[in-house]
């Protein structure tokens, strides 16, 4: 069993370096492959969920942003990420920006949180020491309100 695991990618290998369109597609796929790795380690975190790389063709690459603002925030972000790319090895001279929203299922409902009793206590005791006409002593008197 252990040699047919070990034959097949061999053979699956042989079998797209044999096909000149496959060849291509899997060159085309270790480049995207490779270049998502390096736009993964240069990217501000906050981004990363939202954009991805599409495309490379004569040193433009092609990010796809799920939203405008994201886009936006790429576009001012261009110049950097052209030079750390540069930096990384990779011959990009320009980036090209298109929104694309992605396919991603919706985030599940936020769950209800609630207040136990220790929090509802220290919320009444700061309340309490507040003036009376405090805009934050009615806010967490309303809270602690609802918290019951």
């Amino acid at each position: 069993m252990l040699q047919t695991v070990e034959i097949v990618p061999h053979r699956l290998t042989a079998f797209i370096g044999s096909n000149p369109t496959l060849r291509s597609l899997a060159q085309t796929v270790a480049q995207l492959s490779e270049l998502q790795r390096h736009y993964q380690a240069i990217i501000p975190p906050s981004l990363a969920p939202c954009s991805r790389v599409a495309h490379c063709a004569n040193g433009q690459l092609t990010l796809e942003a799920d939203n405008g603002a994201v886009a936006g925030k790429l576009r001012q972000l261009s110049p950097e990420l052209i030079s750390l790319f540069r930096t990384r090895g990779c011959e990009i001279t320009g980036i090209q920006i298109r929104v694309q929203a992605s396919n991603r299922p919706p985030p599940p409902p936020a769950t209800p949180r609630s207040l136990g009793k220790q929090g509802r206590h220290a919320l009444e005791v700061f309340a309490s020491e507040l003036p009376d006409d405090s805009q934050l002593k009615s806010a967490l008197e309303r809270m602690i309100r609802r918290a019951r």
